[in-house]
């Protein structure tokens, strides 16, 4: 009776998720503009407190904040849209070059005595795909900043309730404690990993822009942006931040200035993403390394590539609820790291 009832309990609950990820998916349009928002008042909340410790009025404080986030937000709208109308203006030269270097390497290649058929030539190196595909990149960076508006709204009305919620969490659960340390919980850790990796994503940015502007490249404050954001990423941001850059030094330079630029990126990310952001974020993330990953694969099929910018942060939040479930703590340890080594 007991199993037969856990059993009935376990497919209540898997369907109950079904229809949560079903429900989140079709709600896309509305849900992402609401957890950018989120999390771009998590983010400034450190500027609200510090403003309210100096005896700001709150409505005075809160505005400031939001000015800061429209400065800060608005100049990389600006940044990346005026790049992003250029980039794609010079993208027919860029596939004109492409066709030449796809010449010149199939007249090396004929050269040697391999005989490479004309109707097979197109279907082994396409230029129009291949800037297709940047320009796509490209693009698909400028609609994650097209609800500019609407989450900065948002974003005011978070902050104007973020101070006040725990307490009217207390009341509405009518407990001293609990869910409101749950709840601070969430923002500190968010908080602090979304700080720290703001900081190691802007040191990137920073360096690979000059890099590439070092070298010539076109375009070098668009992709110092690029590798910025697309470091939010796990895993992977760094390698889809350098697949257009590189293509772009090749088209535009030569095979020698796109290796040199491909190694920026492979120093710049070892050296920061392998011994400076561990370094500096420790045991924070409180996730192992496979559920980061897979994190990544579900928020991204789930949301696009803004699931994928946010997918840490937000199995953050939910293995941090999960911890403060009594039936699905085991998850959340599951979740987790592995447990050290002791001895």
């Amino acid at each position: 009776m007991i199993n037969t009832a856990q059993g009935i309990r376990f497919l209540l609950i898997a369907a109950s998720l079904v229809v949560i990820i079903a429900g989140l998916r079709a709600a896309a349009p509305i849900a992402l503009p609401f957890a950018l928002s989120v999390i771009v008042a998590i983010l400034s909340l450190p500027l609200l407190i510090w403003l309210q410790g100096k005896r700001v009025p709150a409505p005075l404080a809160v505005l400031l904040t939001i000015l800061a986030i429209v400065v800060c937000l608005g100049a990389i709208v600006l940044i990346v849209g005026g790049s992003v109308r250029s980039f794609t203006q010079e993208v027919p030269k860029y596939t004109v070059r492409l066709q030449q270097m796809e010449g010149e390497v199939l007249a090396w290649v004929q050269s040697k005595g391999i005989d490479v058929s004309p109707g097979i030539a197109p279907d082994i190196i396409n230029p129009g795909r291949v800037m297709a595909l940047v320009r796509q990149m490209v693009n698909s960076l400028a609609s994650v900043l097209s609800n500019f508006v609407l989450v900065i709204i948002t974003a005011i009305f978070i902050l104007f309730e973020i101070t006040q919620f725990p307490q009217k969490l207390r009341l509405a659960m009518g407990r001293q404690d609990g869910d409101s340390e749950t709840f601070t919980k969430i923002i500190l850790e968010v908080q602090r990993y979304l700080g720290l990796k703001t900081l190691v994503s802007l040191a990137t940015g920073v360096l690979i822009g000059v890099w590439v502007a070092i070298l010539g490249v076109d375009f070098p404050v668009l992709w110092g942006v690029i590798a910025f954001l697309f470091n939010y990423i796990p895993n992977i941001g760094s390698i889809m931040a350098a697949v257009p850059t590189v293509l772009l030094a090749l088209v535009q330079l030569g095979p020698g200035t796109a290796v040199f630029v491909a190694l920026g990126y492979l120093v710049v990310n070892v050296v920061l993403g392998t011994f400076v952001e561990p370094y500096l974020m420790g045991r924070t993330l409180g996730l192992s390394t496979l559920v980061i990953f897979l994190s990544l694969i579900f928020w991204g099929w789930l949301w696009g590539p803004v699931g994928m910018l946010l997918s840490v942060p937000l199995t953050m939040v939910v293995k941090i609820m999960l911890e403060h479930t009594e039936d699905f703590r085991w998850v959340a340890v599951l979740l987790g790291p592995s447990p050290r080594q002791e001895g």
